[in-house]
């Protein structure tokens, strides 16, 4: 895993990205420089416009979730994917070379290697997502511990990454409950030390469930990582590999000292500008889709057409957010709060239609304008649900510590939250989010969205 600006990205995602940076960019640039006599002559704007479109075409990609380590979705909406990428990027690279002040050759040739470096890189997508990885690219990972959290661990290893292989669990000298299955269990009877070098181990994830009086042996901790293996607590683990931290292994003391949570004067500054920018376009980009939204909705139930509740937002401040509505104007006729559901009677017709779309969320770019929601941040609670969750949940309120998103990155990570539990996993990413939130995360989870609300998936 690599950071970049506080987020975790595995090598072969980066990998994946300037691959098919490079094989756009090459193409591109070969058939316009195979038109002219003398390749010097051709000036820095082709080349800059060239790239401008692979960055697009990676754009669309990311959006898409073709560089997402998980993989979420069968063969055949690979495909599915596949082609609709393929659409979008000839429908970009149309508009960016006839908008621009550059003046192609024989616009069949550009046609024909542009289409062909598409097709190879969607291919290659599609093999990579679904094939067997390969052993270059795998990963050999001991989990240091035998109880319930190297359990969880080992059971995280499995489901989020096709590339790692586990080793095994080493048990730690205090650990008198065993909880992993017996055929991954190492033999204490030798070192930690030889066991690593036996195994050839990449990476040990420390998982013990007691640390106190003697419970590690740090000094053959240190000998490992002095020989280039990676030595990560749990905490670390979770927060890198599955972009969330965890509530049963984290501490407040990690919390505390640890690096992130960084809210300082040029990233509030920075958030609000690129919030105000992209809030701008697509409240202009939305209009006609906002318009007939408007419109079913008085045709089918009648006004009102937009929906007010109030929500809390930064440092627990109350705000009303507003959006389309859509549920009966009678849904909570008796005054107490309810989860919606997955099979709601309230929701109409043409609010379910919005729901599964997203649309319903569209009104709450004015909210962003206004300054009382992020494009990006976590989800806005209503004040009886946070006076409940925050009782429940540890940690809870670290997410007023920002201000909430039209999406997020829980919203985008997992489903629909319609209960305390759905509320406990979500508040694992937010915790992350919130620690690590930068304009680069932002833009991640904003690529994530387009696929969600592409695929309607999640809403409720």
């Amino acid at each position: 895993m690599i950071k970049i600006f506080n987020h975790y990205f595995h090598k072969r995602t980066l990998l994946h990205i300037f691959f098919d940076l490079g094989l756009v960019l090459a193409a591109v640039v070969i058939a316009l420089l195979s038109q002219v006599a003398n390749p010097a002559s051709v000036s820095l704007g082709v080349v800059g416009t060239s790239f401008l479109l692979a960055v697009g075409i990676v754009v669309i990609n990311a959006g898409l979730g073709f560089y997402q380590r998980v993989r979420s979705y069968t063969l055949g909406q690979a495909r599915a994917r596949a082609v609709l990428s393929l659409c979008l990027s000839l429908s970009l690279a149309y508009g960016v070379f006839h908008l621009s002040p550059l003046r192609l050759g024989d616009e069949r040739v550009f046609a024909l290697a542009l289409v062909a470096a598409l097709v190879v890189m969607l291919i290659n997508r599609v093999y990579v997502t679904h094939a067997t990885p390969g052993a270059l690219m795998r990963q050999r990972v001991l989990v240091y511990g035998s109880g319930a959290r190297a359990r969880l661990v080992g059971r995280a290893l499995k489901n989020s990454d096709s590339n790692v292989d586990l080793v095994g669990y080493y048990p730690g000298p205090n650990e008198s409950v065993t909880e992993v299955s017996a055929w991954g269990l190492l033999s204490s009877k030798k070192s930690l030390t030889d066991c690593v070098q036996e195994e050839q181990v990449d990476e040990i994830v420390v998982a013990l469930s007691e640390r106190r009086g003697g419970s590690m042996h740090m000094r053959e901790l240190l000998d490992c990582k002095l020989r280039g293996v990676l030595v990560v607590d749990i905490a670390t683990y979770f927060e890198k590999t599955l972009g969330q931290i965890t509530r049963d292994s984290v501490s407040a003391g990690w919390l505390i000292f640890g690096d992130g949570f960084n809210q300082g004067l040029v990233r509030t500054v920075i958030k609000r500008i690129f919030d105000i920018v992209c809030a701008t376009f697509l409240i202009l980009l939305s209009l006609p889709i906002m318009l007939v939204t408007g419109i079913l909705i008085l045709l089918e139930s009648g006004g009102p057409v937009l929906y007010l509740q109030e929500r809390v937002g930064l440092n627990g401040r109350l705000f009303n957010v507003v959006k389309f509505r859509s549920m009966r104007t009678d849904a909570e006729k008796d005054g107490k709060p309810r989860w919606a559901s997955a099979a709601d009677d309230r929701i109409t017709r043409v609010g379910r239609a919005i729901r599964k779309w997203r649309i319903d969320e569209l009104p709450q770019l004015f909210s962003v304008l206004g300054g009382d929601m992020s494009l990006v941040g976590p989800r806005p609670e209503r004040p009886y649900f946070v006076d409940q969750l925050t009782q429940e949940l540890p940690y809870y309120a670290v997410r007023q510590s920002v201000k909430p998103g039209v999406t997020g990155w829980a919203q985008v990570r997992y489903h629909y939250g319609a209960s305390v539990e759905d509320s406990a996993e979500k508040l694992q990413y937010d915790l992350y989010y919130v620690k690590n939130h930068s304009l680069l995360l932002d833009l991640v989870v904003l690529f994530e969205t387009v696929g969600v609300v592409l695929m309607g998936k999640g809403a409720q």
